[in-house]
């Protein structure tokens, strides 16, 4: 087989290894925070399989009000989500892409979109519940929610985990809840 590399492959190609690079970067530096540890969120013996996760923080060096965690995370969250928007306009602009990959870069884009307003309507309804700030990380894979409480309970994570199987179709076993003081 006679195989020619074009412009096309290229640059594919090098905005799958940026992409690649960058999710390597944050998750080095997600890892290097240390500030999230994983906890038992009921006794031992009153585990079930597929109950959703409960991770507490318990690093004093983390703001007691939580505050800057939050600030962080949105600004984080809405630049990877606008270079992502930028990256398929770019592609989708380039006259010399096949319609086929145009398709599949308009379904990413829908995608995208569907899964920031999952996350949004996710939040909002958690705070409904009476919490006083909330991030959602949704994805087709799993759903992680990082809440703003002094201490939750088995009924509050039960509550957030009804919400989630309610409005995705996400399983149980990949909801992660994790708790910021």
């Amino acid at each position: 087989m006679n195989m020619i590399i074009g412009k096309k492959q290229i640059i594919l190609a090098s905005l799958v290894v940026g992409l690649g690079l960058a999710v390597y970067v944050n998750y080095q530096f997600a890892q290097a925070d240390g500030m999230l540890t994983a906890t038992s969120a009921v006794e031992e013996s009153d585990k079930n399989y597929g109950d959703a996760q409960l991770v507490d923080s318990k690093d004093s060096s983390v703001d007691s009000d939580g505050e800057a965690y939050f600030a962080e995370a949105k600004v984080t969250r809405q630049r990877s989500r606008d270079e992502s928007v930028e990256t398929l306009k770019n592609m989708m602009q380039d006259a010399q892409i096949d319609a086929d990959l145009k398709a599949e870069m308009a379904l990413k884009a829908t995608e995208v979109a569907k899964s920031i307003e999952t996350e949004g309507k996710i939040e909002n309804l958690i705070k409904a519940k009476g919490f006083d700030d909330c991030m959602v990380y949704y994805d087709t894979e799993g759903v992680d929610v990082v809440v703003k409480t002094d201490g939750l309970e088995a009924a509050q994570v039960a509550q957030m985990k009804d919400i989630i199987l309610k409005e995705t179709s996400i399983p149980v076993e990949n909801i992660s809840i994790v708790e910021i003081n």
